[in-house]
């Protein structure tokens, strides 16, 4: 519960109600031997007026040391805290009486209970702003951490978003140049609009958390026609996702390191064609599977593309992506969040 439901004045009011029953208790519990000794309070109204006077009195300086807790939450010491309520209770005490012996002038204004009432209602408003001030200190001090905390996640999935585009962008220029040599000026401008589609998703994905199948799979088509180009068709993607999955969550640029790992490990041409397919399984996970046509020399690798996607899936859904690898084919299973 939020410290501000606690000391919202309908809180206030509800719990100086309920804890001003508490207090004249005593009262309510001898209520039929004083009602024995009525003619000392000059009769049963005199006597009612006492009794609901008290308990309206009780509940009154209750919620008045509650609003001057409140007010003085996060400043208060307790010798400051003990000190206010306890001025607060002595010219409350001094009110009661005067108030107490106009309505009955023998009434109960120096008994013991009443005393004993007066102390526990000082007791128990110490008591309870000293709660609501170490409650209200350790909230302020778990926000705090949870600011640092969300700060702390911002920076790391920004700079692992930013590893990515130096990675992308010295392996997506290559066919330009072969576009121009060929004078298809269609499809170079086809191509450079493409590029510039992408170029901006990467750019402005340091802003960007958790983004939607939508804009992962709009990203792709782009991606894939530069990738389809480069290639000249002997690489081509088998895509089904279905509409109703469109608006899960991911974290952005999941994609890009596992389509750039099917192009950097596997021999992509005509006797080795690639075929890579991304689809939603049953259990809302993103499903990147392509065979592995192994290259006659390994590339180097430093595993940077994976590693930084485990993180960022770990920092931003809490949860794991999963990884199979046979001899023939490689998969990669994306978890999704709604």
């Amino acid at each position: 519960m939020q410290i501000d439901k606690l000391t919202s004045r309908k809180a206030i009011i509800i719990s100086s109600l309920l804890l001003a029953v508490f207090i004249i208790y005593p009262n309510i519990v001898y209520l039929r031997w004083d009602m024995e000794d009525i003619e000392l309070y000059g009769g049963k109204i005199p006597f009612f007026i006492l009794f609901a006077f008290r308990y309206v009195f009780f509940a009154t300086i209750i919620y008045i040391s509650f609003q001057v807790n409140v007010r003085h939450l996060s400043k208060d010491t307790l010798a400051k805290r003990l000190g206010r309520i306890l001025v607060i209770v002595l010219v409350s005490y001094g009110i009661y009486i005067l108030i107490a012996f106009a309505i009955v002038p023998h009434g109960d204004s120096f008994n013991d209970i009443l005393i004993f009432q007066f102390a526990i209602v000082f007791l128990l408003c110490v008591l309870l702003g000293q709660i609501l001030g170490m409650y209200s200190e350790q909230r302020k001090k778990e926000q705090e951490i949870e600011q640092l905390k969300v700060e702390n996640l911002q920076s790391q999935c920004k700079a692992l978003a930013n590893q990515i585009n130096p990675h992308f962008f010295f392996n997506s220029l290559g066919g330009i140049s072969s576009l121009i040599r060929e004078d298809d000026k269609e499809r170079t401008l086809e191509y450079v609009n493409k590029l510039s589609a992408v170029f901006r998703y990467i750019l402005q994905s340091d802003k960007k958390g958790l983004v939607t199948l939508d804009e992962e799979f709009d990203f792709l088509e782009s991606y894939r026609y530069l990738l389809e180009v480069r290639y000249a068709n002997k690489l081509s993607f088998d895509i089904s996702i279905d509409t109703k999955n469109r608006k899960l969550k991911l974290p952005v640029l999941s994609l890009l390191p596992l389509i750039e790992n099917v192009v950097k490990h596997n021999a992509i041409d005509s006797e080795n064609r690639m075929v890579v397919s991304v689809i939603v399984n049953e259990k809302l996970e993103v499903v990147v599977s392509n065979p592995i046509h192994k290259k006659l020399e390994e590339s180097l690798s430093n595993g940077i593309g994976l590693t930084n996607l485990k993180n960022r899936f770990m920092l931003l859904m809490d949860s794991h992506i999963q990884i199979e690898k046979t001899d023939e084919l490689f998969r990669v299973y994306l978890p999704l969040k709604d």
